[in-house]
């Protein structure tokens, strides 16, 4: 079974927020069999949303609709919906008791609005919502089923996960989909191409690979979708040990791996500490090691030291190495690690100094040139890298770099 996901709200369409029910909604799906083949966002107009219907019942047998079901008037998908199923919008003295009772346990006041929330579409099959006023709503029509949603993230997984979901799998036999996904690091998608070019070729038709790149990290995701779910799960965890054996030198993970959350478990288990002294990446390694919870039982803190007079009085940067090297070096990278190690007792320390953009300063680096230290309990070293453009992909790349390099230097460290 194929799904297109339909979001309506202009807020959506003039970026003041953020689509987050699509994904989540497609993740849920997934899992139980069925294929999300596109997601589309529309206007709150009763042509919008009509014309997005028809053209998702031309292309799939399920479409999932979130938003507009607020009571205030520009929320028009209930009747908008409504008219396009050729149905009616009457009283559900049901909805209408919960929704009396739902607001005096609030303490608020039952208006004549709140009632609107009770008159639904007689013949389709209504979602009860225990968590919030808008109810869900289930339509068939020539076979075809529409599925429409609160927008409110909460009330819409509330009735996926106990309406939407339990029905599909009680009222369809549907296929397993399978993934397993690799996670890499240090090498582009169009070498990684190259090097895997033997592996596609052996891929049964019904496993497909996906390339998925992200500022250094690569992931690799293996798919398969049929009937039988044990063969398909054997098929898949063959297919890993193959593609393994191909990247042996850059796998560190599988799924969701994280790699600033392996780099807080690897010092938490060797009893280590880590801290940050970053120039253009302005902090952001020190903002990913802490969003990990429980970071501060390794993570002992950070200098943003941007300018050079930073550097020499708050790490012990030499004055006279920057003015000979440049603040942008190798020299200045290391002095950097060595200086944040020293002053906050740690066993590992990474430093940062480059020109993310659109100006150089006073270096003689152009733009997107950086150097990355890290400081062990074996020492010091320095990497040189040229990010390109834009600034924020520079910070952005350097930043996974570091944990990169800082993992690697974990790994050696423990021979």
């Amino acid at each position: 079974m194929n799904c297109e996901i339909i979001t309506i709200g202009d807020e959506i369409l003039i970026g003041q927020i953020t689509d987050t029910n699509s994904p989540w909604m497609a993740q849920q799906l997934n899992s139980i069999g069925i294929s999300v083949i596109q997601m589309t966002s529309v206007m709150d107009t009763e042509t919008s949303i009509v014309e997005a219907l028809r053209a998702a019942f031309q292309r799939v047998e399920l479409v999932l609709i979130t938003g507009g079901l607020g009571p205030t008037n520009d929320d028009i998908t209930k009747k908008t919906l409504t008219r396009f199923f050729q149905d009616e919008l009457v009283l559900n003295t049901s909805v209408e008791m919960r929704l009396r009772k739902f607001f005096t346990g609030l303490n608020f006041p039952f208006r004549e609005s709140d009632l609107q929330q009770a008159f639904l579409p007689s013949k389709a099959h209504i979602l009860e919502n225990k968590i919030g006023t808008a109810s869900g709503m289930w339509f068939v029509k020539e076979g075809k089923i529409a599925i429409s949603l609160p927008g409110v993230p909460t009330e819409m997984k509330h009735l996926m996960l106990e309406g939407v979901l339990p029905k599909l799998q009680q009222d369809f036999k549907l296929p397993f989909i399978s993934h397993k996904t690799i996670i890499t690091y240090g090498m582009r998608e169009s070498d990684m191409a190259i090097r895997l070019t033997d592996f596609e070729a052996q891929l049964p038709e019904h496993i497909k690979l996906a390339y998925l790149p992200n500022y250094g990290k690569l992931r690799l995701r293996l798919t398969a979708k049929g009937n039988d779910k044990t063969q398909l799960e054997n098929q898949i965890k063959n297919q890993i040990l193959l593609l393994e054996s191909y990247l042996t030198d850059i796998v560190i993970g599988y799924e969701d791996f994280l790699l600033e959350a392996e780099i807080g478990n690897l010092l938490t288990q060797n009893h280590q500490t880590l801290s940050t002294a970053e120039s253009f990446t302005g902090g952001n390694i020190a903002h990913m090691i802490t969003m990990i919870p429980g970071a501060s039982r390794y993570f002992v803190g950070s200098i943003v030291s941007y300018t050079a007079h930073l550097k020499e009085s708050e790490l012990g940067v030499s004055a006279d190495l920057i003015a000979d090297k440049s603040v942008v070096s190798a020299e200045v990278a290391e002095a950097m690690a060595l200086g944040i190690q020293q002053r906050f007792q740690t066993d590992f320390a990474i430093a940062t100094t480059g020109n993310a953009g659109p100006t150089t300063d006073k270096t003689d680096k152009s733009v997107g040139e950086v150097y990355i230290g890290i400081a062990s309990p074996k020492g010091v070293q320095s990497h040189y890298f040229n990010f390109g453009q834009p600034r924020e992909k520079v910070i952005k790349r350097a930043s996974s770099k570091a944990l990169e390099l800082l993992y690697k230097e974990q790994i050696r460290c423990q021979k």
